[in-house]
């Protein structure tokens, strides 16, 4: 009995963990009991459910990060994170607690029926939080805009004739904006204060984004994917930074069902039906591949920019890089003439996109692995 397989499923918050085992076999699962949230607390657990080796942990993805997992590392016991939208629900169960979480984890677990997602490393988790820094940043910059622009709207303040929003002839007008009320004055300038904060924070971060893609340890392959139209640094760092590690992902197929960009499908008997995309798996992944794939209406070139950063990459990379445009330009139109949406034919193109994402990342573990 000493070597028998303990599954353990833990519910984790804040301050408390949840523990309940599924020893092997059919026996029903147990509540240990609630343990602190240290990593003292754990090693003591540990310690008293016997032979690390024959122990197997899991616990949800959430708020409280990685550390569990990594601590789980460094004493040698096995441990997987379990993707919570994965888990089987049970049809009307209304009633959950931390208890019944764990055990059904445990049991869950012991079944094979739980779904592990991938674990960042330190670094690549430094870099999803960075570039997710950014994304925030810009979501706030959006919203202090929208609300002085509804400030002036609502005082029945427009610019003059022929002057485009956010260019430097608008941003001058508003400078030179004066109110009778100073009351007035004083909202105008807090919100066009805090615009002007956020554009500082932004670019704070994207000059650190700039280093990490120049230094950091994914340095190559984010030089590598802006080769490709459509796909500068922030979206190649983001990339790099949501997916981590692209050796998980055997073929383009694989990588573009992760992505949610596959379509979904309802078939049975000889009836096959197909609909819209699965949206499951990373969906800042995927929102930067449909942004990116706007770039491929316009006819292949190598000019400006992409040809900037073209500069010094590898032959095959380029080449890569060409196909892309030349594949996904004629894509877009062809779908277009069939009578396709202009946004579904986009989606089509980002998954086709993946894969030409996914050939440059293995070019580059290729030239690793020499």
């Amino acid at each position: 009995m000493k070597d028998t397989i303990k599954y353990v499923g833990l519910d984790v918050s804040k301050e408390k963990i949840a523990v309940a085992i599924a020893e092997e076999g059919r026996e029903a699962p147990r509540y240990w009991g609630m343990i602190p949230h240290t990593p003292e607390a754990i090693k003591k657990l540990v310690k008293k459910l016997g032979d690390p080796k024959a122990l197997r942990f899991c616990y949800e993805a959430g708020p409280t990060g990685y550390a569990l997992y990594r601590l789980f590392l460094t004493l040698d016991v096995h441990c997987e994170v379990i993707a919570p939208s994965l888990i089987p629900q049970r049809p009307g169960e209304r009633i959950k607690t931390d208890r019944r979480d764990s055990i059904r984890l445990a049991q869950l677990y012991r079944a094979g029926e739980l779904t592990s997602i991938y674990v960042p490393t330190p670094e690549d988790e430094a870099l999803r939080d960075l570039v997710r820094a950014r994304e925030d940043a810009k979501e706030d910059e959006l919203r202090a805009k929208h609300r002085l622009t509804k400030f002036l709207l609502r005082n029945n303040i427009q610019a003059p004739p022929g002057v485009n929003r956010w260019t430097r002839k608008y941003r001058d007008w508003l400078d030179a904006l004066k109110f009778e009320r100073s009351s007035l004055q004083v909202v105008f300038q807090e919100y066009y204060h805090q615009i002007q904060e956020l554009e500082q924070r932004i670019l704070r971060l994207e000059e650190e984004i700039r280093v990490q893609a120049t230094e950091g340890v994914h340095a190559p392959t984010i030089q590598a994917l802006q080769s490709l139209r459509g796909v500068a640094l922030i979206t190649a760092a983001s990339l790099v930074a949501e997916i981590g590690s692209f050796k998980r992902f055997p073929s383009p197929r694989q990588f573009m069902s992760y992505l949610g960009l596959i379509p979904s499908e309802s078939s049975s008997g000889e009836s096959r039906r197909q609909g819209d995309i699965t949206k499951t798996g990373n969906r800042h992944a995927r929102r930067l591949l449909v942004e990116a794939a706007w770039s491929y209406r316009y006819r292949p070139a190598v000019k400006g920019e992409l040809k900037k950063r073209q500069h010094g990459q590898a032959p095959n990379i380029q080449s890569i890089s060409w196909k892309a445009q030349n594949r996904l330009h004629k894509k877009y139109y062809r779908l277009l003439s069939r009578g396709k949406e202009s946004g579904k034919a986009i989606t089509a193109v980002a998954r086709e996109l993946a894969g030409f994402v996914w050939a440059i990342t293995q070019e580059l573990e290729d030239v690793s692995n020499i």
